[in-house]
């Protein structure tokens, strides 16, 4: 793999000290600074530096970031240009994404769902309370540290504002942005979101993280992208055989999967607050002759 050339080099006063990923649009560098100390270093794509949609969407991160104050918010601390560089630093957030977790170890056990899916909610409403919703909410947007079950909500890069103007928007009428297996159905036709969008990402992945699955089971984007439109999700119940939770729990998710934003809660946190408090007794009582309850005790006991 042939070396990154700024890798090594110090840009507005940062070591670019090693690669550690790339999106669609940025470069994301492990970089030491002598006052931050190590910090994430994102540099937009050289191939987009010349795409003035791309750039406002870099720069419209930042200023989001900046807006969005949260301890389970990845916190902005500088944006600018060096060196003909667009740049976003960010603090480092300890850890791994939530998505590399979840491969490994979904379904998890019902106390961490709702301490992982609270601190999200927590996360996103904040970001509703100064009027931005999120839009690519997923396990792939989020730190997640193990040991201290503390998450970090991550990349503002595809965000709105719920009060842009028609001439403000950076995504085309008929086009939407998003991860189609965690993005709403109302987000399909491309319009302005509003914060119910967000929630039914984050009921998305309180699915996953409840049954190891995801609500729909298409095997292509367009399968996908029909099954949103003109399917329910699949009952929770009826995910996996092997792992069955108190019908309150179903009731909880699903209301949060509905496909109409106006029959979902009223907002994040009221989501996560009913789905923490059914987490409490999740299980039903174990059949006479099942061992239900030892099952499900098997399948979480790590």
């Amino acid at each position: 793999m042939a070396r990154d050339a700024l890798v090594g080099t110090t840009l507005a006063g940062y070591a670019l000290l090693d690669r550690v990923g790339e999106g669609g649009t940025a470069t994301v560098y492990r970089a030491e600074h002598p006052v931050h100390g190590t910090v994430a270093f994102k540099v937009l794509r050289e191939k987009l530096r010349q795409d003035r949609t791309a750039v406002a969407r870099f720069v419209r991160e930042a200023s989001f970031g900046t807006r969005v104050t949260h301890p389970n918010v990845i916190r902005t601390i500088e944006t600018g240009e060096a060196e003909g560089f667009p740049f976003l630093v960010i603090e480092w957030a300890a850890g791994e994404l939530l998505e590399s977790y979840a491969k490994r170890n979904a379904p998890f056990p019902p106390d961490e769902v709702a301490a992982v899916v609270t601190q999200i909610a927590g996360a996103v409403y904040a970001a509703h309370a100064v009027g931005i919703v999120h839009r690519d909410l997923k396990p792939d947007n989020v730190m997640y540290h193990h040991d201290t079950r503390t998450v970090k909500l991550l990349d503002f890069g595809i965000a709105t504002a719920t009060d842009v103007t028609p001439d403000q928007r950076l995504t085309r009428a008929g086009f939407f942005v998003g991860t189609l297996m965690y993005v709403a159905p109302e987000a399909l036709s491309g319009e302005v979101v509003s914060p119910a969008a967000d929630q039914y990402s984050l009921a998305t992945m309180a699915y996953l993280f409840l049954t190891g699955t995801l609500p729909y089971t298409a095997k292509s984007p367009r399968e996908m992208f029909t099954q949103l439109l003109s399917q329910p999700p699949i009952p929770l119940n009826k995910a996996k055989p092997e792992i069955q939770y108190h019908a309150a729990v179903e009731e909880v998710v699903m209301k949060g999967l509905a496909k109409a934003p106006g029959d979902r809660y009223a907002d994040v946190n009221a989501f996560a607050a009913a789905l923490a408090e059914v987490l409490k007794d999740p299980f039903p009582a174990e059949a006479p002759t099942s061992g239900f309850l030892s099952r499900m005790k098997g399948l979480f006991g790590r």
